[in-house]
């Protein structure tokens, strides 16, 4: 691969992430392969069997459609969060426990990230540059009196 074309690759990258709810969509994403792949487990491993049927697969799917759908449709992300943080409850007790609990928990929390997320919020200033602004605030306070005085 050429150096030029990653360099535009990721900016444009950036740019697309930036514009939707990417971590809690992966999040969700990973929690439904998650618990989709302990479904597959050998016996030994499995605690809890759970219903032996369509709901042991079909709430990880929806988990892993919902986190998908978040990432390519932002628009939607609150209805598809929800849904996903009750599938993600569900898989508990339809499919070895959540996938061990680590696939329930990545669900619910990329549900939670997905629907906190504001798309037109802007950038958080960093603790830093709040100081700096208020160094330089206070410095130039004194300074307008002054100025105002003498006038």
């Amino acid at each position: 691969m050429p150096g030029g074309s990653l360099g535009t690759f990721r900016p444009a990258f950036r740019r697309w992430r930036a514009g939707r709810p990417f971590w809690g969509g992966l999040l969700l994403t990973l929690g439904g392969a998650e618990v989709l792949l302990t479904l597959k487990a050998s016996l030994d491993v499995i605690l809890h069997v759970g219903m032996q049927g369509l709901a042991g697969y079909l709430f990880p799917a929806v988990m892993l459609l919902c986190g998908v759908l978040i990432l390519f449709n932002p628009s939607q992300r609150l209805f598809y969060s929800v849904i996903g943080v009750l599938v993600s409850l569900a898989t508990w007790m339809t499919s070895n426990l959540g996938g061990f609990f680590v696939g329930m928990l990545l669900g619910i929390v990329g549900s939670c990230l997905t629907f906190g997320w504001l798309p037109d919020q802007e950038p958080r200033v960093s603790r830093r540059q709040r100081r700096k602004a208020a160094k330089a605030a206070a410095v130039a306070r004194p300074l307008e009196r002054e100025a105002g005085q003498t006038v």
